[in-house]
């Protein structure tokens, strides 16, 4: 350890924790992107959409008419025609007056006057105005993250730019975490986020400092070098160029995370361990990724759980569940093997203050895929 290595003087309530980097964030500005470039970003506000399709239109080849005009027709009682009947073909609007489309078996053009054999509803063979998009909805709602059902609404509707909010986050990946950096750079992509990942020249404070250029970044992370060894030097870097609000946090794993502020911009520390890493960004780095992006709360599955989990007072704990049997099955708690990472569905943090939870008792959980 050296000289000047800071200690956590104490394990930092990971409520409280939360809510010093929560404190005073709100969302970003919203920016209209292309429509791939937005895939995955929360939406911002947009205006309504008109109606789509805009008119009738047919949606099989056949003879546009108009329905009323077809009452009682049959093959014993074809209803002439005074007018020859308009063909469309799919995809095409339907003539004014005309409110269904026949197939060409239906009408016998054979002879001077066409006759109708059948008859007809309204809106047969044909998609109705705002049969697709009604008046007055929206792309996406606001804090929904954007998926490819949503690009297709846009590109029917002729829109080729959508408003949403997408933080900008910067990776500082501190030598020996790359592993690390790569899980939690593909995460915040994955949220949506504009991220650009950095590499520190070496592990020391003044390699760690100089690297951390918060201009232009809505929230910055370290990957690595957060606990109190002698090549550990994150912390004391946030310190030197920031404010250190925690360092030390009651999560386990995660303990030696460290959660502070350069500026305005939010600043986390995450242990270069991957499942330390990873229990950090899903409990204190993604709500704050949320925030920024204006997201809606996320949902969560509750089912019972299958067996007791058990957890110590005083830390809190992060568990990996799985589905068997319409119940949530813990895989790992507190620990957590790289494959639990991989095969789990959901997760649940056990509070300090609880001693875990009863076999049977209904657990909400996060969902790890949406």
């Amino acid at each position: 350890m050296t000289p000047n290595q800071r200690l956590p003087a104490a394990l930092v309530p990971l409520d409280v924790a939360l809510a010093a980097l929560l404190d005073g964030l709100g969302p970003v500005p919203p920016v209209a992107l292309p429509l791939d470039e937005a895939l995955r970003c929360i939406a911002a506000e947009m205006p309504p959409l008109a109606a789509y399709p805009p008119h009738d239109l047919a949606i099989a080849d056949g003879f546009a008419l108009r329905s009323r005009d077809l009452v009682g027709a049959s093959s014993y009682s074809p209803v002439p025609l005074t007018v020859a009947p308009a063909w469309v073909e799919a995809g095409e609007a339907i003539p004014a007056g005309c409110d269904c489309v026949l197939d060409s078996d239906a009408v016998d053009v054979s002879g001077p006057i066409a006759q109708v054999v059948t008859e007809a509803v309204p809106g047969q063979g044909a998609r109705r105005a705002g049969g697709d998009v009604a008046a007055g909805r929206n792309v996406v709602l606001a804090g929904r993250r954007i998926v490819a059902r949503d690009l297709l609404i846009a590109r029917a509707t002729g829109i080729a730019r959508l408003k949403v909010r997408r933080p900008r986050v910067r990776i500082l990946n501190v030598p020996g975490g790359s592993l690390t950096s790569d899980l939690i750079a593909e995460s915040a992509r994955t949220a949506g986020a504009d991220v650009v990942s950095l590499n520190a020249a070496a592990r020391d404070v003044a390699s760690i400092a100089a690297a951390l250029d918060t201009g232009g970044c809505d929230l910055f992370l370290i990957v690595g070098g957060s606990g109190v060894g002698r090549t550990d030097a994150s912390v004391n870097a946030l310190a030197e160029r920031g404010e250190v609000l925690a360092h030390g946090i009651a999560l386990q794993p995660g303990r030696t995370a460290a959660v502070g502020r350069i500026d305005a911009t939010p600043v986390i520390v995450l242990p270069g361990a991957p499942d330390q890493a990873f229990a950090v960004w899903w409990t204190l780095a993604l709500p704050v990724l949320d925030r920024l992006s204006g997201r809606q709360p996320r949902k969560t599955l509750n089912l019972p759980l299958a067996r007791k989990v058990a957890s110590l007072v005083g830390i809190a704990e992060m568990v990996l569940l799985e589905r068997k049997h319409g119940a949530w099955v813990a895989l790992a708690a507190g620990e957590l093997s790289l494959d639990a990472m991989a095969q789990a569905e959901a997760w649940l943090v056990v509070s300090g203050g609880s001693e875990g939870f009863a076999a049977g008792a209904g657990i909400d959980a996060y969902m790890l895929r949406e």
